[in-house]
Order: structure tokens, then sequence, then C-alpha cells
């Protein structure tokens, strides 16, 4: 028996494959062992992809979500079955080997929904993430599959609070989890003590969500509405927020109206889908890795989008939003002050986005964001284009001798946008951080942390405990970091990241040493080693690659398919 629709198209013609006929009688026997009945197996069978984790916060709290998205299925006419994928932490790996498990996650986390949803010709799909990787891996997977989906984030973590005294007033201040690496910093440098460092670590992570600030997270939740895979007014709700329950109820019930419809992925993610994308992370002075993300899912949409597109726009898009770690305010207050929908009825108003662009719903950016609500007196987003934080975007786009590819680096606009110095060169991350914690590197310098790529890693770690430790030692606006992994934005300075091509893949980087001479210039765009073509050639002639071949499995099959960067570090073939 089949489950007509109004308009006489089945809401479970693709589960029939697996559940209809006497030759699927096996199936269905071993679908009633987990309880489901014949009416359930007759209705559409809605797959719930959760990332949920116990280790870390970001994820924790998705169980409770996943719970009302199946009331809402059951109540519009659906069979919810729930299946797990991975998750990795950003912020608890940083700085140790597991890091490089991170990016890896990302293509496991697309790769397994993918199977899952193929095998069990599930006939529609939401996806449940909350942080760095499982949001971009769960929006890579719905646009593979291509079935009625879409993606609901599980939210922000409310901000810390610790109260300090200024100028002998009692003043709270908030934090974040980058907070706590910046007073890692500021430990190594003596200019706080083991109970500062202690009190922050106590209070920066309050409970579950996602990190506060606009790190990758809260960047890549920001794209998923204005791409529309996640529905407008969903992601931005915070965490532990009551409201996350009923948006995950009307999550379930949209996944039916979407199959009745016949609302796929592929109908509404467009080129002009991912300029909106590369907007809103340059609006809200985002993570770098939305570059990465938003190059992913360009290639897995078969759209040609590169680096000089997305340096073109952020270079016409204005930084509005006030917001950590290079502002004042976390993802809490922006949801406060009237969430992404305000966000983005600002943006269409200075001539920012494009309206036109359709959503999961069926409608426009333009309509989703008319009923936008803004709280008076907000000071997360700014009134005009006149009064912005900075009047180009938040990430610059570098290229050179030493980034033919590019490189990424993120600017608020209190950095310098001239750097020369003597480059020190580190075979990995560890080795920079002894050198930053020794307090070896002075102003002026170049830190090179190398052999960190998608391939060299493998799995581009970030470096967030260095740059934390370089800004917490005061030296943020005096020290220049470059690596072939990544650099999110994650803490204020002038950081450069992705480098491409990586030093595993004979890149420059690869053949730098101690003392070259680097100059980075900002408004020009330029990454150069001061070296001449001659000496150059010279040194790639007696290069070799550093061994590999006690590589864990994982990364070794992931190291033979990746891409380089600038190609969003894909394994699509």
């Amino acid at each position: 028996m089949t489950v007509p629709t109004k308009n006489g198209r089945k809401l479970n013609q693709h589960s029939r494959t697996l559940l209809e006929g006497d030759d699927r009688a096996a199936a269905r026997s071993m679908l009633k062992a987990i309880g489901l009945t014949d009416d359930d197996l007759k209705k559409p069978i809605i797959g719930i992809a959760n990332t949920w984790t116990e280790i870390g916060p970001c994820n924790f709290h998705l169980r409770i979500l996943a719970h009302a998205m199946k009331e809402g299925i059951r109540a519009a006419g659906g069979t919810p079955l729930e299946f797990n994928t991975i998750s990795i932490s950003d912020g608890i790996t940083m700085g140790t080997e597991g890091m490089k498990a991170s990016l890896i996650s990302r293509e496991l986390i697309a790769d397994s929904i993918e199977l899952v949803a193929r095998a069990n010709y599930l006939d529609g799909v939401i996806a449940l993430s909350s942080c760095d990787k499982t949001i971009p891996g769960t929006i890579m997977a719905l646009i593979r599959l291509n079935v009625p989906s879409l993606m609901v984030y599980g939210g922000t973590i409310a901000p810390g609070i610790r109260k300090v005294q200024q100028n002998g007033v009692e003043v709270e201040e908030k934090l974040d989890v980058v907070s706590v690496f910046e007073a890692i910093g500021a430990r190594a440098g003596g200019t706080i003590d083991a109970e500062e460092l202690q009190e922050i670590e106590d209070l920066a992570c309050p409970g579950p969500g996602a990190c506060g600030g606009q790190f990758t997270a809260n960047t890549m939740a920001t794209i998923s509405e204005v791409m529309g895979i996640c529905p407008m007014g969903m992601a931005d709700v915070p965490a532990e927020d009551e409201e996350k329950k009923s948006v995950a109820y009307r999550a379930g019930e949209m996944i039916i109206d979407l199959i009745d419809r016949n609302i796929r992925p592929r109908d509404f993610l467009t080129r002009t889908s991912l300029d909106n994308a590369i907007a809103s992370a340059a609006a809200t002075a985002g993570s770098t890795n939305a570059v990465l993300h938003t190059l992913a899912f360009a290639r897995e949409l078969g759209i040609d989008f590169t680096l000089d597109d997305i340096s073109a726009i952020s270079q016409r898009t204005p930084i509005i939003a006030d917001m950590r770690p290079t502002g004042k305010y976390v993802a809490k207050d922006m949801y406060e002050a009237g969430g992404m929908r305000m966000l983005f009825s600002k943006m269409l108003d200075f001539g920012l986005l494009d309206g036109s662009a359709k959503m999961v719903t069926g409608k426009t950016l333009a309509e989703e964001a008319a009923s936008a609500k803004e709280t008076p007196g907000q000071q997360v987003v700014r009134q005009s284009v006149a009064d912005a934080i900075k009047a180009t975007g938040g990430f610059v786009i570098l290229k050179g001798n030493l980034a033919p590819n590019g490189a990424v680096v993120k600017l608020k606009g209190d950095e310098s946008q001239y750097h020369k110095g003597p480059a020190r060169v580190f075979e990995c991350e560890e080795d920079a951080m002894t050198a930053v914690q020794g307090q070896q590197i002075e102003k002026g310098d170049v830190v090179i942390v190398r052999y960190e790529g998608p391939t060299g890693g493998p799995g581009m770690r970030e470096m967030l405990s260095v740059t934390g430790a370089i800004v917490g030692q005061g030296l943020g606006q005096d020290v220049m970091l470059i690596t072939d992994g990544r650099f999110s934005g994650g803490t204020r300075g002038l950081m450069i990241g992705h480098v491409a091509p990586e030093a595993m893949a004979g890149g420059v980087i690869g053949l730098l040493q101690e003392g070259d001479e680097i100059e980075v210039d900002v408004a020009e765009g330029r990454i150069s080693v001061l070296l001449s073509d001659e000496e150059l050639e010279s040194r790639r002639k007696a290069w070799t690659p550093p061994n590999r071949d006690n590589v864990p499995v994982v990364m070794r099959k992931y190291a033979k398919l990746v891409k380089q960067a600038d190609d969003g570090a894909v394994t699509n073939l």
C-alpha cells in the first residue's frame, strides 16, 4: 500500500523499493523487531542524521532535539528513523595530533550519511549538526543525496560570564573558548597567574552548544540559513533556549511538506547561494573556514566557484556585524538583537545580498527576511554601510610566489596591512607552540608552520593554540603566522592560512629556510618570499618530502584522495 499526497505524488515512493512486496518481508520483519508496525512502514520513512556525541558541548544536546524532531515527523504523517554519524571537537583536540582528524571527519560525515540514506532508500532526510565540521559535512551529504531534506543547527553555547574589576567597578566580562586559548598564552607570558587561568577555564564554556563567537560553527550556521538549507530562524536559536525544541518539532513537520512539494537541495542551491554565503561570512567577519567549506559545496554542486570569486565578494562587502573574536558580541547577542533574519534584512537593504535566491521553504531570501524584527537599540549590526566597522569584507585572498594558488587572511581593520620580517620555520604545530611558549618569538618575526596541509598533515590542523598563545603574549599585532594548515580567524592579528599549494605538494612554503625574508602586502593582495626564481628552483631540486610511512590508515586513505585547499580540500573523485 502506498500513501498518496494531495497532488498524487507518493510521499513514500523512494522507500517502497526497500519495504513493499512479498520479497521484502524479511526487511519488514527486522524493522518490526525495533517496534515499527505495518502502518509505520507504509508511511514515508524519514532519516534523522544525528551528529550527537557526548565528547564536547557542541553536539551534546542533540538527542533532545532529535526526540522533538521525531514527534514532529510523526505528527505530520511520517516514520522517523534516527541514525548517528561522527563528530570531532576542534576545541578539545586543538594543539594535538588529534586535531588532524577534524577536517577528515567532514568527509566521513558526508560519506556516512550518504551511505546510510542510499542503502535504506529514505524518502527524506533531516541532518542535525552543531559544530565546525558537522555543518558542512551534513550539507555536503544532502547535496549528494538530493532528496527532500534540510539541516538544523543545534545552536550556540551561552557566553561564559566572569566578574572583573575595571576602574574600581565590578563588570561582567563575556568569555568563550578563545578566551581560554589566549589565557594560556598570557599564563605562559607571565601576565596572569595559575588561579586566573583556572577561573577562565572554569567559566568559559557554561553548557551545551557550539563555540559562542562568530567562529566556524556560527559562521557556517549563518551560511546555512542564507543558503536556505537550514530554514531561516532555526539556526540562530541558542542551544539551551526552550524554543530550540520547538524548532526541531517544526523541522520534523516541514520535511513531509518538502516531500509533498518535491523540493530538493539542488533546486535552490545555486551560484547565487554561494555568493550570498560568502557575503554573509564577510559581513560578519566570520571564520576563514567558510572559504574552505563553500568551495567544497561548489565542488559537490558542480558549480565553477574559485578563490578569485570569493575575493571579489569579500572586497565589495563591508563588515557590519560586531562579532567576536574580532568584535564585541557573541551569537546569543545576535539572536537577541533580531537574529539572522534581521542581519539578512539589513544586508538586502544595503545591496549586499541577492534576494532572489530560493530557500528550502520555497520562498525567496527576500521574502523570508521581510518578517525581520529588530530589537530597538541593538548594537550588534550597524545601521548603515557608512557606519561599517570596515569598508571591505572580513577576509582577503593573497597570492604571490609563496602561495601561487592563494592563501587566506582574516581582517577586521586594526591589523597591520603590511609586514616584512624573517621567517621562523617550524615543521609542525607542536614545534611552533614550544617556541612561542618558550618566548623565542620576537616582534617582527614571521612564524611559518608547514607540513600541516590537507596531504601533509594529513588533515589540515587549525592553529588556534599557537595564535592564541601569540596574542596572549601581546604579540598579536607584531608577529605574523603563515601556515599551509588552517587558521580560521579565531583570534586577533595578521594570521594567514590555507596556503596553496601546501609544502607536501611541493609548494614554496616547503622550500623556506630560517631567516628568509617574507613580505605580505594586504592592500596589494600579495604574499611573497624575497628570493629569486633561480634560488627557489635550486631549492626545489634539492627538496624531498618528509616520510609519512607511519601515518594512520584512515589518514593515509584521505591523503591519497584529498585535493588542495583552494579546491575545498574535498575528496571527490
